[in-house]
């Protein structure tokens, strides 16, 4: 682990000495790509710098803890010290060698929602709707742009499905853990006897994909116009501006209809199609990783009953924490990220426990 410090230091001075060279500083693609590699090391070398001071002053408190000709009022100041220093120490060795994990390529991409009603049938919709609202609120405390791709309205309001679109720095690896089977636990708007009813909505996270991460062949494309419709079926554009995407040899359909230019809708398309060919491609990958690592968090697997959402007790429970978090208002109005916090640093000890290699710094 020392030898992997050391590397990303050199490299990070590697890198400062080049962002100054004005061959460098005259091509702003390589510039870009230079800064922002530089800024995804610097954390790292902050801490190691912060790390080399706190050993720098162990050893001094050390050395007067060994004097004999110390006075009693100093070995007492210089014990403190040295108990700070330690715990302060084993902070930042184990941000290290968290920061040292490899990461995910994928974690700094924007996201896909897609949530869909499950069982339950019109009280499923309107959590749907509730999901959606969360997430959205979520994305705008964070300062992300949010957008609805499509959505299917039930009857009552609520989404049969809706796909949101959430744009911003680090959206995947903040919400990739949303994936699977929320349910909720309430008294319905519908139920007049006043008895709790439980449904479910699925939540699956799709990372947007680039043009260079899919290739798309025209010649598997068909693409249609139609004109888009609003609650009931009825029509509300006859200049045909909503748009059908259908991928041949997988049989993906994305429809998009919520922008009034049809041009808006066949780009929302493609991005929904690019991002769900990703997911397919990463599944297929990801059944032939080992048993112990599809236990893992984050799988994404649909099937998983992740979390539940108990209004009568206002009471939310991950199932993967195994804890319960009694702030059901707050989190649905946005408020998820201690919740998310706790679901990262699982995902991060679990990855730490499978690295034996990953010695003490």
């Amino acid at each position: 682990m020392i030898r992997e410090l050391e590397t990303v230091e050199a490299r990070y001075r590697e890198l400062t000495l080049s962002l100054a060279d004005p061959a460098v500083i005259a091509n702003p693609a390589k510039y870009r790509g230079l800064s922002k590699e530089r800024a995804e090391l610097e954390t790292i070398v902050r801490k190691l710098e912060s790390l080399r001071k706190v050993e720098a002053g162990l050893r001094e408190a050390r050395g007067i803890l060994a004097d004999a000709a110390s006075e009693a009022e100093l070995l007492a100041m210089a014990e403190a010290e040295r108990a700070a220093l330690e715990e302060r120490r084993a902070a930042l060795r184990q941000e290290l060698k968290i920061l040292l994990l490899p990461r995910d390529p994928l974690d700094e991409k924007n996201v896909f929602l897609e949530i869909r009603a499950g069982a339950g049938g019109d009280e499923s919709s309107l959590f749907a709707q509730d999901l959606s609202r969360m997430y959205t609120r979520y994305a705008e405390n964070r300062g992300w742009k949010a957008e609805v791709v499509e959505a299917s309205v039930s009857p009552i309001g609520g989404y049969k499905e809706v796909i949101l679109g959430l744009q911003g720095q680090g959206a995947y690896s903040r919400l990739k853990y949303e994936s699977g089977v929320h349910r909720v636990q309430r008294v319905p708007r519908t139920e007049a006897s006043g008895r709790i009813h439980t449904s479910t909505v699925t939540v699956a996270v799709l990372p947007e994909a680039d043009e260079v991460d899919v290739k798309l062949d025209p010649k598997d494309l068909k693409i249609e116009a139609f004109g888009s419709s609003g609650p009931g079926g009825q029509n509300v554009n006859r200049n045909y501006t909503a748009i059908r995407l259908t991928h041949k040899s997988s049989g993906l359909v994305v429809s998009c209809q919520d922008e009034k230019s049809q041009h808006r809708n066949k780009e929302k398309a493609f991005r929904v199609l690019r991002a769900r060919l990703l997911e397919i491609a990463r599944s297929e990958q990801r059944a032939k990783i080992a048993e112990d690592r599809r236990s893992q968090v984050g799988t994404g697997e649909r099937s998983e009953k992740i979390r539940t959402y108990n209004f009568p007790q206002s009471r939310v429970t991950d199932h993967r924490l195994g804890e319960s978090f009694h702030n059901l208002s707050g989190i649905l109005d946005g408020a998820l990220e201690p919740l998310l916090e706790k679901l990262i640093l699982r995902a991060q000890a679990r990855q730490l426990e499978s690295s034996p290699s990953r010695a003490d710094i």
